[in-house]
């Protein structure tokens, strides 16, 4: 019989350090020649980007040693930094961008050479940014995504697809670089060259839509000289988001779009127009909050390897003529947004909710299923990890809401039976995003200790279809905000969590969730607050990146036209009813949620008396990267809810709490 501990004083061999350490997952995963690439995490190197490079013999090695980075900062959320080729002579090319300074480089791993720039380093504002690469060796050029800042403010600036002599030409001279399109959009992804060479498909949409809103399909003959001709819009628009194209070996253009309410495939037909190739309800694409996300991808064959899904995802074979559709065996249920392949081979990023995620090959000629890449491993006992049930609770109206709960699980403490733990609610960012089912060692570092954690895919969540995404449309602030409040009730109110120790974290947009939970409801008795927006008005004008700068036209509604509003829904303007403990974590260096947000809270709040902290990383943007940040914020946090909730414990730093 386990030694009875009240919740959250329960020993836990998953400190902070390990945490940090297992943060991020691999990425962008490629094939050169016949070996797989991709880039993955280092917390404890500054949190860059590496690119790892596994060989056709099984060896993996890292490509390029510290501090290159490979890292795009387009549209600030980045995409696809990298593309190689496999050559005859020499070994691989590929080509990358590299955060410090944003310019694309050209590297042989296998010659003498260190990489070398391809593109002009700019002076103006952010400079010029580059994603989405695709290699032309052919015509010695790469294709992708420019950036350009032409001014100073954070949205002046224009986006082309442009073609860079990979001869390192224009490293110095800009006007070496080919725009292949205009800046008619405002924002465009990497082209994708038909099989034949003759056409050029990419996506593009303006503002004030986002892509998860509408997007249009755009196609342009290729001249002899490559250039692009005749260029027309396909499909899409306003109301149908395509997050995704790709051309069939057949020569047939493929695309994902949600005109039936889901993320379905479809193939685009000259007679017949666009033909369902699997309708289903359920997602077979995502939100595109990075350039070149990748969801499905055509196999030699005609077959289609697809990621598909409701709320969590698998990876399938589709036959598009009989719409047939063939899931792995294996045991990972969700699948990042990156696929790659090769001959019979797809490659991808899996993980669950006892397995971190890995790279992942599967053979369609086989069936075979294997892990080549950033394999899981168990730094401690499985059994310290929660055992999360995937739940739908009712909110207002009676509506779902998905949630994800972690129970607190230990193999050395049970709770007294007359005690019900502290939960807190996780508000995740975006906020169209998705809070996947798997494991992270964050929200173990809480369970194990007899805390429970309850992540919540409130209204406006992806993975649900339309609809449910636009349940946030002018009501953020509101649907997420109840959302979260009804699962913490509910979670009290069948026994599973102790009412008077309930808790909300979250960052970005689960920042924002967070701050207007505390400033709008009496639910929690202290939340934290990371990289967070507090001030609708000032974010909804010039306090944010291009990319979201219009984002609150559609989640609050014109701020011309509701300008009270944008007022009467920001944390900032509502101080005066926050009452509850709270901990403000900060990136100084954050283009998207800037520290003039937080800065501005806590004036407004001066004076009140409630205890907070309010800690800033120098070095930090939108998203914490370096071990030694995230082990502080971590310490931070579980220091707070000790505090709050009456919670004994030595083995943490208490975080001193102003008033």
């Amino acid at each position: 019989m386990l030694p009875i501990g009240a919740y959250g004083t329960w020993p836990s061999p998953i400190d902070a350090a390990l945490a940090a350490s297992r943060d991020g997952r691999p990425e962008y995963v490629g094939t050169v020649g016949d070996e797989v690439w991709w880039t993955e995490p280092r917390p404890a190197e500054a949190g860059r980007r590496a690119l790892i490079r596994r060989r056709a013999d099984g060896s993996t090695d890292c490509v390029l040693p510290a501090p290159w980075n490979v890292r795009s900062r387009v549209i600030e959320y980045g995409g696809v930094p990298w593309a190689g080729t496999g050559r005859a002579e020499g070994g691989p090319l590929v080509v990358f961008v590299h955060f410090a300074d944003q310019r694309l480089y050209a590297y042989a791993p296998d010659g003498p050479d260190e990489p070398w720039p391809l593109t002009p380093v700019s002076a103006v504002g952010g400079g010029l940014r580059w994603a989405d690469p695709q290699l032309h060796p052919d015509r010695g050029e790469v294709w992708c995504v420019l950036e350009e800042f032409t001014g100073e403010g954070p949205t002046e600036l224009r986006r082309v697809i442009a073609a860079v002599p990979l001869d390192g030409s224009a490293a110095d001279d800009r006007s070496a670089v080919r725009e292949l399109t205009d800046d008619s959009r405002r924002f465009v992804t990497g082209p994708k060259l038909s099989p034949d060479g003759r056409r050029a498909a990419w996506i593009a949409w303006d503002h004030p839509r986002m892509p998860w809103d509408g997007t249009e399909v755009m196609l342009a003959d290729v001249a002899e000289d490559g250039t692009f001709q005749h260029t027309w819009s396909f499909g899409g628009g306003p109301e149908e988001s395509v997050p995704q194209i790709e051309w069939g070996t057949d020569g047939q253009l493929l695309f994902a779009s949600d005109r039936s309410g889901w993320w379905n495939l479809y193939r685009a037909d000259p007679h017949r127009g666009a033909v369902a190739l699997c309708p289903r309800e359920q997602e077979f694409a995502g939100p595109l909050w990075k350039i070149g996300l990748s969801w499905f991808r055509p196999l030699d064959n005609g077959l289609i390897a697809a990621i598909h899904g409701k709320g969590s995802t698998t990876l399938g074979i589709l036959d598009p003529q009989s719409g047939e559709l063939v899931d792995v065996a294996g045991p990972w249920t969700e699948w990042a947004e990156t696929l790659a392949v090769h001959g019979s081979r797809v490659i991808g990023v899996a993980a669950s909710p006892y397995s971190a995620y890995e790279v992942v090959e599967l053979d369609t000629a086989t069936g075979r299923t294997r892990v080549i890449g950033a394999a899981h491993k168990d730094a401690v006992d499985p059994a310290y990890y929660p055992r999360p049930e995937e739940r739908t609770f009712t909110g207002p109206d009676g509506r779902e809401i998905h949630a994800h709960i972690h129970p607190p699980r230990s193999p050395d403490r049970s709770g007294p039976e007359d005690e019900r733990p502290p939960y807190v609610v996780w508000a995740h960012g975006g906020p169209t995003g998705h809070a996947a089912l798997v494991l992270d060692l964050e929200i173990a570092y809480f369970t194990s200790r007899g805390i429970g954690v309850a992540e919540v895919n409130y209204g406006g969540s992806t993975g649900y279809g339309r609809t449910y995404r636009n349940r946030l449309r002018e009501q953020w602030g509101v649907v997420d905000v109840e959302d979260c409040a009804a699962v913490a009730a509910a979670l009290a109110d069948e026994g599973t969590a102790d009412r008077r120790r309930l808790a909300i974290r979250g960052g970005s947009a689960g920042g924002w969730t967070t701050a207007a939970s505390l400033t709008g409801t009496d639910v929690y008795a202290c939340g934290t607050i990371i990289y967070p927006i507090l001030d609708l008005t000032g974010w909804g004008t010039d306090e944010t990146h291009d990319f979201e700068s219009q984002y609150l036209e559609s989640l609050v509604g014109p701020l011309a036209e509701v300008p009270d509003r944008y007022r009467e829904r920001s944390p900032v303007r509502r101080t005066d009813r926050l009452t509850t403990p709270f901990l403000l974590l900060q990136g100084l260096d954050d283009p998207i949620c800037p520290p003039v947000q937080c800065e501005r809270f806590l004036s407004a709040l001066d004076g009140r008396g409630i205890p907070h902290a309010y800690l800033t990383f120098e070095g930090e943007g939108h998203g914490f990267r370096r071990a030694d940040t995230m082990i502080r914020a971590l310490e931070a946090e579980l220091s707070l809810y000790a505090q709050t909730f009456g919670i004994d414990r030595t083995d943490v730093p208490r975080q001193e709490l102003k008033k």
